[in-house]
């Protein structure tokens, strides 16, 4: 049996270590068997594989590791930690969505520049169209999916008088308590976008409403002109709120002052919009969308 020391290199006779990425090369493997893709022989140019281009569209900078110099890998995992780090920092502004489009730009850049031995056989149109497809592709089966996802199971961002406030979707709705910031859909709560709700002659827009929760499920809430109390400890009034009556919070349900725009044609009777208003404060558990982080990232979100 021969014998090796650890200064001599491995022998010719081992096969190589799998790299890092190497699971990405399986499952694109198992995908391109799995669609009956090997089947098909396409003679791809210079040192493209179909494992190559698949994980090199599907992990950022991977395409440059791919290719040498590998320098460049480097700088792109570097940039795009960075943009990924102001993405998230900025989450619902516009420095963030700038970030989102750098973050795509990286990506589909790595992706092209594994493909050079392509762009030495193709003319500047074919240059343009095959850019563009990438982008396209790449966005819309990497990024809009994971954009989708993000915003239904983990974070939304809501915008309020010239705030971004950050929502956490997975948080339990029966943990909710008194005081807490809350994310909700007006209405009957079966849409978080578009069309509207009808009390009379008020018309109040659908979509997803944003504040605290004031009262919960058997708290007393009674209405004066100058204030209204919960509980008996007094608050200060809201807009449109009733100058007299009182509820009592039903079972499963919250009592949220809706801030939203409410539009009376012609002369509408204060009484109206009141009553609109009070119909939209009592929520729903079914309308909970998610509980506002009280700092996002290090940004305080919710004012003490």
């Amino acid at each position: 049996m021969a014998r090796t020391d650890a200064n001599e290199t491995d022998s010719l006779y081992y096969p190589p270590r799998a790299r890092w990425y190497s699971p990405v090369f399986y499952w694109s493997n198992a995908l391109r068997r799995r669609l009956w893709l090997d089947r098909i022989q396409v003679q791809l140019p210079g040192r493209m594989t179909f494992a190559g281009s698949a994980a090199s569209s599907l992990v950022p900078g991977l395409g440059f590791y791919l290719r040498e110099p590998r320098r460049w890998a480097l700088a792109a995992w570097l940039g795009y930690g960075l943009m990924l780090a102001l993405f998230l920092v900025a989450y619902g502004y516009p420095a963030g969505n700038f970030a989102l489009g750098l973050l795509i730009a990286i990506h589909v850049t790595g992706f092209l520049y594994y493909c050079g031995p392509f762009w030495q056989q193709a003319n500047l149109q074919s240059r343009l169209f095959f850019a563009l497809l990438a982008l396209l592709a790449i966005g819309l089966s990497v990024y809009l999916p994971l954009r989708n996802a993000v915003l239904q199971h983990w974070w939304v961002p809501l915008r309020l008088q010239g705030r971004v406030f950050v929502v956490q979707r997975r948080f339990p709705a029966e943990a909710v308590q008194r005081g807490d910031w809350i994310a909700y859909r007006l209405g009957n709560g079966r849409s978080e976008w578009g069309g509207g709700w009808e009390h009379g002659a008020v018309y109040a827009r659908s979509g997803l409403g944003l504040g605290p929760v004031l009262a919960v499920t058997g708290d007393r809430v009674a209405f004066s002109t100058n204030a209204f109390t919960v509980n008996g400890l007094p608050q200060a009034p809201r807009p449109h709120m009733p100058p007299a009556g009182e509820l009592i919070v039903p079972k499963n349900n919250w009592f949220i002052w809706p801030d939203v725009g409410i539009s009376g044609h012609g002369r509408t009777a204060e009484a109206n919009i009141s009553g609109a208003m009070m119909q939209l404060a009592i929520v729903t558990r079914e309308q909970f969308v998610g509980k506002v982080y009280t700092r996002w990232l290090g940004r305080r979100q919710i004012t003490p």
